[in-house]
């Protein structure tokens, strides 16, 4: 938070991050060093108008002092008197407005500190260079799970994700048959449940659409104090060879949602919105893991979903999301674990904003000899739920007024309706083999 010394002490002004609850480092949110500079940019805004206001009326005193030069020949009372009260006064004003400028002053020299300071650190991570503590933290976390950590993986990747969406259109531009066809969405089941609104209710949600099978999304309708609510929860990354290419949330999938915004899934997740029954305005929050967290944030997003559909919250876990840029009007929060490579595979940190708060889980984790370990043992989906519980019970301001804005929105859980889709799209193109003669190994003509 903003820290000063005493009036009058000539200390300096600084902002700090909030301190770590627990194993939760928070950024971002109302607590935000962020908010914290506009905060001290709108005071020192108020302390020059102020000052200001105050050099007007000790220039008017100025003028009345200079006025009563004349009388101070006369009896004390009446001249001199006066006169010194009116100096005084004068002096007094000078004083104060000296004093506020000072700081005013002492703020802005603040913000410029700031600012030096994050120029300086953007110039260390362009040259691959770190902090010796975050250096050795790299090292310490792959020697004990074998997997990079969110900040290596961040400085390795730095901004070769940005030329995605150009290898993505060169590769489709020669090959036309590689662009992926429309995703579709289609109604499966419709089951009442006993919804738990809490971010880690919402995560139990993304568990269970996993267990459904492949493809699967679920949107689900609450009743908030009478108002329509929905909640569009998408799953990670699913590789089956069982698909056939068909799953949206493939590997491809991921192609699409880096390169692509989403363009695909969005269309199909705007589908089971309206066969759910979300009429156009109504509240909307999206909840995804891993991969399906990048859908989530290209949803608040994209302009055509927003023109349908108001975005009020964001829940995501292990996903890379530090370049989607969601409207200032939604709230958003981000789990990730110290470990976890995936969130730092778009190369950047994510943003510290008033409406976007990420929290990173900092206890040890192992990987121990024959353990299977997936992504790693930070890319957990049970990790990030049990981070959402500490979120709920922490008294973090920005993680207080994150999950408020959530619960305002889905009020406090209880009867719901889940709506569960499969999403499809076309296979791929079987690419044609040139058959050749067993023998001598030529193609054989014609033959394709």
């Amino acid at each position: 938070m903003a820290e000063a010394t005493p009036s009058g002490s000539g200390g300096p002004i600084h902002v700090s991050p909030p301190p770590p609850d627990g194993i939760l480092t928070v950024s971002g949110g109302v607590g935000g060093i962020t908010v914290q500079l506009e905060e001290l940019d709108v005071g020192a805004g108020k302390l020059d108008r102020l000052a200001a206001r105050l050099a007007s009326i000790e220039a008017e005193l100025s003028g009345t002092w200079q006025e009563l030069g004349s009388y101070q020949n006369q009896p004390r009372s009446t001249g001199t008197a006066a006169l010194i009260a009116v100096g005084e006064a004068r002096d007094a004003l000078l004083r104060v407005r000296l004093e506020l400028q000072r700081i005013s002053s002492q703020v802005r020299s603040c913000r410029r500190d700031y600012d030096i300071a994050e120029s300086a650190a953007h110039t260390q991570w362009m040259l691959g260079l770190s902090d010796p503590d975050v250096e050795l933290q790299k090292h310490v976390d792959f020697w004990r799970t074998g997997f990079l950590n969110g900040d290596a993986m961040e400085m390795l990747v730095a901004n070769a994700v940005t030329n995605l969406p150009l290898l993505k259109s060169l590769v489709e531009g020669i090959n036309p048959a590689l662009r992926p066809g429309a995703v579709t969405a289609r109604q499966q089941e419709r089951v009442p449940i006993d919804l738990d609104s809490t971010p880690a209710g919402l995560l139990e949600r993304v568990r269970l659409v996993e267990e459904r099978g492949s493809g699967y999304i679920e949107v689900i309708e609450v009743d908030n104090r009478g108002a329509k609510a929905y909640v569009v929860v998408v799953p990670g990354t699913q590789v089956h060879d069982e698909d056939n290419g068909t799953n949206p949330f493939d590997l491809a999938g991921i192609a699409d949602a880096l390169g692509s915004s989403s363009r695909q899934v969005n269309a199909g997740v705007l589908q089971a919105l309206r066969a759910a029954g979300a009429r156009p305005g109504a509240d909307v929050v999206a909840v995804g893991y891993s991969q399906g967290g990048i859908h989530a944030m290209n949803l608040a997003a994209d302009r055509e979903f927003l023109k349908e559909y108001d975005m009020k919250y964001v829940l995501t876990a292990g996903s890379p999301i530090s370049r989607i840029t969601p409207p200032p009007d939604v709230s958003t929060l981000h789990l990730e674990h110290r470990t976890d490579w995936v969130p730092g595979s778009d190369g950047v940190a994510n943003r510290d904003a008033r409406n976007q708060v990420t929290v990173t889980v900092t206890n040890d984790l192992y990987v121990r000899g024959g353990e299977k370990a997936g992504l790693g043992p930070g890319h957990n989906l049970g990790g990030y739920q049990e981070a959402a519980r500490l979120v709920a019970a922490s008294k973090d301001p920005s993680l207080m007024q994150s999950t408020a804005v959530l619960g305002g929105v889905l009020g406090a859980g209880g009867a719901a309706t889940a709506t569960r889709f499969s999403l499809a799209k076309p296979p791929p193109p079987v690419l044609p083999r040139e058959r050749r003669d067993p023998s001598s190994g030529r193609p054989q003509p014609g033959a394709r």
